[in-house]
């Protein structure tokens, strides 16, 4: 059974030689091939070899074109700095006051030179892995790219001062997102996630109003391209998991602060789940033991389309050892179920 079978025969609750393994992978990536973060953010090649990489060392079941959250951002013209070795930093919001808001204009993904750079990095995985590893885009949600351009904090007070406002910036960021996961999709992606990180930030009313309806329009232009659905929310949503259901994910990541089992009864009938361990203190700072029993419980917690992945990111200088654990546990788990 290759990861591809593994993937789809695992969404739908079949029997399956193992639960897949599905951990995010970025700086630990580029780190892994020796390259700088710079060099891994803007050339798709690197992102395509360190992925292949890990791929192969720890036995994962996808390849992911994910990187940072200014993809969108920085071709819309926020201006983005790559320091040789660290993360992008945006320098200041695009938005600096509202009416800075009219000179925004869509631009075709093609168009863009860092949006371009993801479709390339997702036709290199189709032509050297498509249909035996699940190849997975990524956009922002509409929420989570108004706060690139406008600024988390300023963001947060323009939710309750200038709501209308908002929603314009809201309605332009969807239709981006929109044409840029249609994109990856013709690009050859399997999956589409979706990172809307400021929404464990806000209430579950204004999730309701501000998060969940652009997430299930940009879910349902996924659906409709054929494509499967991913909905990465980071922190602890345990307020929010019954409207994330409504998404229209097919896959929804959960943070390590929220209880994976409870979830998973509640998600019973509805999207898989992925996760949930600790990234931090189990992964990095964890002994492969300890790593061996987190993830077992999670598979076991999970349910029959659960699919193993730490809570978020998996940290850069994770020991070797810790990962290898995971692999393992997942082989045993199925040995031993």
């Amino acid at each position: 059974m290759n990861s591809f079978e593994r993937f789809h025969k695992r969404l739908q609750g079949m029997p399956v030689d193992r639960p897949p393994n599905f951990d995010i992978f970025m700086t630990y990536a580029a780190h892994f091939i020796n390259q700088p973060l710079s060099v891994y953010y803007q050339d798709y090649r690197v992102l395509c070899d360190a992925n292949f990489a890990v791929l192969e060392a720890y036995d994962l079941d996808i390849v992911q074109a994910i990187s940072d959250p200014y993809r969108e951002a920085a071709d819309l013209g926020l201006p983005v700095q790559f320091p040789e070795d660290a993360m992008p930093v945006s320098t200041e919001p695009l938005l600096k006051e509202h009416a800075d808001f009219n000179k925004l204009r869509l631009i075709k993904p093609e168009n863009g030179r860092r949006m371009h750079d993801r479709l390339q990095a997702i036709q290199f995985f189709r032509e050297r892995a498509g249909g035996s590893v699940p190849v997975m885009g990524w956009v922002e949600g509409a929420l989570a790219e108004a706060a690139d351009l406008r600024g988390v904090s300023q963001l947060m007070m323009d939710l309750f001062e200038h709501p209308d406002w908002v929603t314009d910036l809201l309605e332009f960021c969807v239709d981006i997102e929109i044409e840029f996961a249609k994109a990856q999709i013709r690009a050859g992606a399997d999956i589409i996630g979706l990172g809307d990180a400021v929404a464990s930030q806000i209430s579950p009313e204004m999730y309701e109003q501000y998060a969940l309806p652009y997430e299930k329009r940009i879910f349902k232009a996924v659906h409709e391209m054929g494509a499967v659905a991913r909905l990465h929310i980071c922190g602890d949503t345990s307020l929010i998991l019954q409207q994330m259901a409504k998404s229209g994910a097919d896959i929804i990541d959960l943070d390590w602060m929220v209880d994976f089992a409870g979830a998973a009864e509640l998600y019973a009938d509805g999207p898989a789940l992925c996760g949930n361990f600790d990234p931090v203190d189990v992964m990095l700072n964890g002994t492969p033991e300890r790593v061996k029993k987190a993830v077992i419980h999670c598979a076991q917690a999970g349910g029959p389309k659960s699919f193993s992945g730490a809570g978020c990111e998996i940290p850069d200088k994770t020991p070797h050892e810790n990962l290898l654990a995971q692999t393992q546990a997942l082989k045993e788990f199925t040995v031993s179920s």
